[in-house]
């Protein structure tokens, strides 16, 4: 992967899921805000210095809706901490996306380690009551974690073969962001794995529209840059957690 068990990646995830664990879910947009700006100075190895202020600096606001949403979510404070993880990651993930089109190894490594470990928890610990109890009357949700792992890999191989079937509208950024978002869908269940992984696509297919029509209108003007080189500078990365939201709204 590319990192090191002392890399600050790791040590900020585990920090961030402390401090979400520790909040509780709700607080988990104020821990996920407090993280994304502590996270800053990695997301700016990626981002180019010259890059517009939203991109500096947009993934703390981008952060805090998606811990809303997590709060939103989560049945205790183990999911509180595995989706506030998750919420970090994907705000990160999203403006480095859209500044270079790179979905780094160092933010998404770690972001599995600390998800999944999460999740193993939640299952432990029964889900909703956050207590014992669940464990101890075999009603853990082991369940949900299988399934969770399960379409982890499913979602790993399709954007894999997707990927070798078109490397200029996929990239190995993607697939492996794809196992951990497959799990987040996987967790809450089969149709929004199917729901939210069609939205993706549906949802990048409509933004690279726009960026055609865009393209087109500024022919007028002189500014002739080829259309199809346009559409794939779209990153996928953001169509990717946006889908996802979708899936997971629908099962609410």
């Amino acid at each position: 992967m590319g990192y090191a068990m002392g890399d600050p990646a790791i040590i900020l995830t585990a920090g961030a899921a402390g401090a979400a664990g520790a909040a509780g879910a709700a607080g988990a947009a104020g821990a996920a805000g407090a993280l994304a700006l502590a996270v800053t100075p990695l997301i700016r190895r990626f981002v180019p210095a010259d890059s517009s202020r939203l991109l500096r600096w947009g993934h703390v606001p981008l952060a805090v809706l998606l811990g809303a949403g997590a709060a939103a979510l989560a049945d205790s404070w183990a999911e509180a901490l595995a989706f506030s993880v998750l919420a970090v990651a994907c705000a990160a993930l999203v403006v480095i996306d859209v500044a270079v089109h790179r979905l780094p190894d160092l933010i998404v490594g770690p972001a599995y380690l600390v998800f999944f470990a999460a999740l193993a928890v939640a299952a432990w610990t029964g889900g909703a009551s956050g207590s014992t109890a669940g464990r101890l009357d075999g009603a853990g949700e082991w369940g949900d974690l299988g399934r969770a792992v399960v379409a982890a890999v499913a979602m790993t191989a399709v954007y894999f073969v997707l990927a070798l079937i078109s490397p200029a509208g996929l990239g190995l950024g993607d697939v492996k962001f794809s196992g951990l978002l497959g799990a987040f869908l996987g967790w809450h269940g089969w149709p929004q794995v199917y729901l939210g992984t069609l939205s993706a696509f549906v949802i990048n297919a409509l933004v690279a529209l726009v960026v055609l029509l865009a393209t087109r209108s500024r022919r007028s003007e002189g500014l002739q840059a080829g259309a199809e080189a346009r559409t794939r500078e779209v990153p996928f990365g953001p169509s990717m957690v946006m889908g996802s939201v979708v899936g997971v709204l629908s099962g609410m």
